[in-house]
């Protein structure tokens, strides 16, 4: 009966875990950190561009312990230097968030290789690989009834057909969303849970063209007639990372407000 009578903030609490964001120095990516460091968790942050990820660092760790590992998750060394950069500073990872991502925008009939190439690899390609060599870290202190967490970032255009040219994106996620599927199934006797978001519009340097171009219209469709906010993202993020979601596995949770069921 005592595993009936759980508080709400014990449900939800996670402060003291250890999480990785990729991407995690804007948009999306960004709006995750910031709630976990704000809910007391210790989180790195890693993207591309290394004087934009440590600036977001220092000003994260403000509020709480955020530290920078800038990488470039489309290349065995960007992936070597975070994996490994992670491993000299943590014996476990309790949360891996996998949010970089790139979209290229181009009509068919010119949409080169390079493009399909890099959206794959950095969308698909880079967190089969990082969630690989991570896993000596997320296994470390999991069990299947405290496990730890891989949370994929896809998209709801990976579960519809997306209204602008990017051949490449849309597929690219819906790939995230099946290898999340694969992972769960694989790693759940590890004592590790993989589950995806699947966002709508968010404000963020990947959208802004849209936003900018479109935003009434993309309001228009959805049905709770606005886009998501930071705290739409944190309240899904905390609970995957959360003791409440402990039982929940290969599950893809569109957070768009409707639009990909209207």
């Amino acid at each position: 009966m005592n595993d009936l009578q759980h508080k709400i903030s014990d449900l939800f609490k996670v402060e003291g875990k250890v999480a990785l964001v990729t991407g995690g120095s804007r948009g999306i990516g960004l709006m995750i950190a910031h709630a976990y460091i704000t809910n007391g968790m210790k989180v790195y942050i890693s993207s591309r561009k290394a004087a934009v990820c440590d600036a977001v660092a220092a000003e994260l760790s403000k509020i709480g312990t955020c530290i920078s590992i800038p990488a470039d998750l489309s290349t065995e060394e960007g992936r070597t230097t975070l994996v490994n950069g992670i491993k000299e500073r943590e014996d476990s990872l309790d949360v891996l968030v996998n949010n970089a991502g790139a979209l290229w925008a181009a009509p068919f009939a010119d949409f080169p290789e390079e493009g399909y190439d890099k959206t794959m690899d950095i969308n698909v390609k880079a967190i089969f690989l990082l969630t690989r060599d991570l896993l000596p870290l997320l296994e470390k202190n999991a069990s299947t009834t405290e496990p730890a967490r891989v949370i994929n970032i896809g998209s709801i255009d990976g579960i519809r057909v997306p209204e602008v040219d990017n051949f490449a994106y849309g597929p690219s996620k819906a790939a995230v969303h099946h290898l999340t599927k694969v992972l769960a199934v694989r790693l759940a006797s590890k004592g590790i849970t993989v589950n995806a978001i699947a966002p709508g519009p968010f404000e963020s340097k990947m959208t802004q063209w849209m936003l900018e171009n479109m935003r009434e219209m993309i309001e228009a469709k959805c049905p709770l007639k606005r886009i998501g906010n930071p705290t739409d993202m944190a309240g899904l993020a905390l609970y995957l990372a959360s003791r409440a979601s402990s039982y929940l596995n290969g599950v893809i949770i569109p957070l768009d407000g409707g639009i990909s069921i209207k």
